[in-house]
Parts: structure tokens; C-alpha cells; sequence
């Protein structure tokens, strides 16, 4: 599902829109990790575009590893000047960094399993025991 460019969203749309559910979008929201959301006159959330986006950025971040608190403070340092770009784009490229190291740590993991998988394949074409080979 595509983010819609004009209509606001309703929170369960933006649930369903995000794999999220309600009650975490709450806890993003009260944690101060999402500080788009309007609110109608009866107090319903609207998320327009910008906010969903938003979502879907903090969503990535979260899923990423990166701590809450880092999180908020991205959040924090808002939108407004310039020196703010440097600072949110300075923890992007962090985050960036972090993300090729633990990458690099999951290839040379899967190459271990995938050599223990070998290992095994060729035990069992063997027909012996895992306890067979030192």
C-alpha cells in the first residue's frame, strides 16, 4: 500500500499500512517518537503524509537497532535550520554505519551456518552420525 499524498489517515489505516497496531503507534506517539499527529475536534488521530512517513522512518530506525532515546532525540532535533539537517543527517549516517557492520557480522554468521549445513548434508549422504566425524 502506497502512502496516500493528500487524505489524512485514521489510526488503524495507518496500522494496517505499517504492519504496526494501534497501541504501539499510542506508545510512539506518548514516547514523543512521532510528533505529526494532528487531532480532530473529538480528538481522533489524523496522520497526514508527512506523519505517516514519519512513521514509517521511525519504524525503519527502531527495526534497525537504534535506542529509543536516540530515537526521541532525532525526533527532537526537528525540522527548522540548518544545523538540525547536519545533526538528524549525522545520526542517519551513524545509523548507516552501524547497519553495514552488523551486515557484515550476519554474512560472516550465514556463511558459518551454511558451512555447518554443508557439513551435515555430507554426513548424511554418507549415512553417518554427526558424532562419527572429529
Amino acid at each position: 500500500m502506497t502512502i496516500p499524498t493528500t487524505t489524512a489517515l485514521g489510526i488503524r489505516e495507518v496500522a494496517e499500512l505499517t504492519g504496526m497496531t494501534p497501541d504501539t503507534l499510542r506508545w510512539y506517539e506518548r514516547e514523543g517518537l512521532i510528533p505529526l499527529v494532528k487531532r480532530t475536534s473529538d480528538g481522533r488521530r489524523r496522520y497526514g503524509p508527512a506523519a505517516v512517513r514519519f512513521v514509517r522512518l521511525v519504524q525503519a530506525l527502531r527495526r534497525t537497532g537504534m535506542p529509543v532515546a536516540e530515537v526521541r532525540h532525532f525526533v527532537r532535533l526537528g525540522p527548522g535550520d540548518p544545523a538540525s539537517a547536519e545533526r538528524r543527517l549525522r545520526i542517519l549516517e551513524e545509523q548507516e554505519q552501524r547497519l553495514h557492520a552488523r551486515r557484515a557480522e550476519l554474512d560472516e554468521d550465514l556463511r558459518v551456518v551454511r558451512d555447518k549445513m554443508a557439513g551435515y548434508r555430507d554426513l548424511i549422504a554418507r549415512g553417518l552420525d554427526c558424532e562419527d566425524e572429529d
